[in-house]
């Protein structure tokens, strides 16, 4: 996670969980006027319309004060949906025996890409078998991760 994400996860997680929502992470795309801060919020109950409604008022109101990014942007507040992004450790190790989609942020082998099933997550390492061959990659070296949806 770069350090902006870093810095805006440490800002708006007391106030989500305040809320009494668990702050899943937050993600920053660059693109000039048209920059997203994407906040993902979950609950055990789920997320609904009015939940990402009232993260949003909060959110905003921390971001007004802190004002951390120096452009403009559209906050989003959602849920994980069923492509869950994995920011934590503890998101890997919930998500275990799943298929996920992982984008390294320094390649190994020559690759940055790994789609496969997440096998295990220890001590900052994931093992992901992609296509019978198993992977250990840093999470410290994980750009973006997701859970891959399957249906039966």
């Amino acid at each position: 996670m770069a350090k902006l994400e870093d810095k805006l996860t440490e800002m708006l997680e007391p106030g989500v969980e305040a809320l009494g929502y668990e702050l899943v992470g937050v993600e920053f795309v660059r693109a000039g006027k048209h920059s997203i801060l994407r906040v993902f919020i979950d609950h055990e109950n789920g997320i609904t319309v009015d939940d990402c409604a009232e993260v949003s008022y909060q959110a905003s109101a921390i971001l007004d004060v802190e004002d951390p990014i120096n452009t403009e942007y559209n906050l989003e507040i959602s849920s994980p949906g069923m492509d869950r992004p994995l920011f934590k450790e503890k998101h890997y190790e919930q998500s275990l025996g799943e298929v996920v989609q992982v984008r390294l942020t320094v390649p190994m082998n020559d690759r940055r890409n790994f789609k496969g099933k997440l096998l295990s997550c220890e001590n900052g390492m994931i093992n992901v078998e992609v296509d019978g061959q198993q992977f250990q990659l840093a999470v410290a070296n994980i750009e973006k991760a997701n859970i891959v949806p399957t249906f039966d």
